[in-house]
């Protein structure tokens, strides 16, 4: 997962958990949410390095296995 995936996530589960009554609503929670995130920038931690991740997913992979 990229930070963008991760992003998308969070934004689905927070808007997922209630009823939206029509679009502009909808705008009005994303741009909130999308606010308050980027205020608190919390960094995402990483739970391995990018050598883990291509042994791990070398047959997802192929062109940047080693």
């Amino acid at each position: 997962m990229n930070i963008a995936e991760i992003e998308l996530a969070v934004l689905s589960n927070i808007c997922l958990s209630q009823r939206i009554p029509d679009k502009e609503r909808l705008r009005r929670e994303v741009e909130a949410n999308v606010r308050e995130r980027n205020v608190k920038a919390i960094p995402v931690n990483w739970r391995f390095t990018t050598q883990q991740a291509r042994r791990k997913l070398a047959r997802l992979y192929p062109g940047t296995s080693s």
